[in-house]
């Protein structure tokens, strides 16, 4: 995902995507270009309009104009991966920052998380500072998802799909096949680069009440259940096959145990030997296809 010339530059791109944020855009360009201005060196500011109808592409072009920045604007609706993907596609520089323009994300600690950035390859805002208003209806399937991710993952991981975070471009060009049009967008990247063990560090951040009305819908929790366990068995199989089997195998143990007490052997016993070794089977040559896919990807 290199820009049109093809070249590498120094200096920072930021992506906002916005879609039907009339209320809030302004807002967050003034304060997303208030953080560039503390910065030194080469910062651009791009706004992607994902087809909107609320006027929000009209606000920004306003917003931005006279400064370093420049909107884009898709025709339709893409979705909040797709919007991400065509800005870092006509960002200039190399190291990337995404924020939303809803005004949830305290932009004024892009210059924190970028003083990382030459340590890490992905900054990520944590949303667990003293401040950060997460809705009640959010925090269960946050906390599951977030403890499957990390258990799944073998890393902590604070925060599975925050949108205020600094990646370098070789990192998004990496995963590109594998990012989604859609909100897992920054989940995909942050599953891809933990299970292929680049450095991720979370900076923990505050995280307030969103102007407009969320785009997320409850039905997104099982996608990314989903999400979760098919980005990792990609990359990491043996972390799904393993256990699974091992619940089947304890099952067989636990009914031929109880079999011997009988003096017979069961079918359920059999089928749950059967069932693990099956099982245990496919995840190693998943995981023999993983490695030599990554391989090949480096």
């Amino acid at each position: 995902m290199r820009n049109d010339t093809g070249s590498e530059a120094p200096g920072v791109s930021l992506v906002m995507p916005a879609y039907n944020e009339a209320g809030g855009i302004e807002h967050g360009i003034e304060t997303a270009q208030a953080a560039l201005d503390c910065l030194e060196g080469d910062t651009e500011l791009i706004v992607v309009d994902d087809g909107s109808t609320d006027g929000t592409s009209e606000l920004a072009e306003r917003c931005v104009s006279g400064k370093s920045g420049r909107v884009i604007t898709l025709p339709e609706n893409r979705g909040y991966g797709a919007a991400l993907k065509a800005g870092i596609a006509q960002a200039r520089y190399d190291t990337i920052v995404i924020t939303d323009a809803d005004g949830t994300y305290p932009n004024d600690q892009i210059p924190k998380l970028l003083s990382y950035a030459d340590r890490y390859d992905m900054v990520v805002g944590a949303r667990i500072g003293p401040n950060a208003v997460i809705p009640m209806v959010r925090r269960p399937p946050k906390k599951v998802l977030g403890w499957l991710a990390s258990y799944l993952t073998g890393r902590h991981i604070p925060d599975l799909n925050s949108g205020l975070r600094v990646m370098d471009r070789k990192l998004i060009e990496r995963f590109e096949h594998l990012l989604p049009p859609g909100f897992s967008f920054t989940t995909t990247i942050t599953l891809a680069a933990l299970c292929t063990h680049h450095l991720v560090y979370y900076h923990p951040i505050d995280y307030y009440a969103r102007v407009g009305e969320s785009k997320m819908r409850p039905v997104q929790a099982f996608e990314f259940l989903l999400l979760v366990l098919r980005t990792v068995v990609y990359f990491n199989p043996l972390r799904v096959f393993l256990p699974l089997g091992a619940v089947f195998f304890l099952v067989g143990s636990l009914k031929f145990i109880y079999d011997i007490t009988k003096g017979n052997f069961s079918e359920t016993a059999l089928l749950g030997f059967l069932g693990a070794a099956l099982i245990w089977g496919v995840g190693l040559l998943a995981d023999q296809i993983a490695r030599v896919g990554l391989g090949r990807g480096r």
